[in-house]
């Protein structure tokens, strides 16, 4: 269970780093993935964080649990009070918060939470196979 938080814990930073690169480098992917590739890591870096939180969870409950949260934060920011607004107004704010409240987030977060589902149930097959 250790080995597993630790890893959580390493691919949450690097799933961070993957998103601030793709956004600095724009070049790199098409308009069109550019546009949700940032939600998409968002959500699998939500899965990662609740991972780390709830390991002993099964990995479907840990997925609705991340989805639950990135549909919460998008939900969020139809709500525009001054006192949030002055905390999306930050960096740190705006990439924790978003922005604007978009339909094609939820499905950005959907695609991210599944990617990160596959990875984690891919991996824990592994795992098995090996032990």
């Amino acid at each position: 269970m250790k080995h597993q938080r630790i890893t959580y814990l390493i691919i949450i930073p690097l799933t961070i780093a993957t998103g601030l690169l793709a956004r600095l480098k724009k070049q790199w992917f098409p308009d069109t993935v550019n546009l949700y590739l940032g939600d998409a890591l968002y959500a699998f870096m939500m899965y990662y964080i609740i991972s780390f939180l709830f390991p002993d969870k099964k990995s479907g409950y840990r997925a609705i649990a991340a989805l639950v949260v990135c549909y919460c934060v998008e939900a969020l920011q139809l709500y525009n009070a001054p006192w949030i607004n002055a905390i999306r107004a930050t960096l740190l704010g705006r990439l924790v918060l978003g922005q604007g409240f978009l339909y094609s987030d939820l499905v950005a977060y959907f695609a991210g939470v599944l990617a990160a589902f596959m990875v984690d149930r891919l991996w824990l097959c592994k795992r098995k196979m090996r032990d």
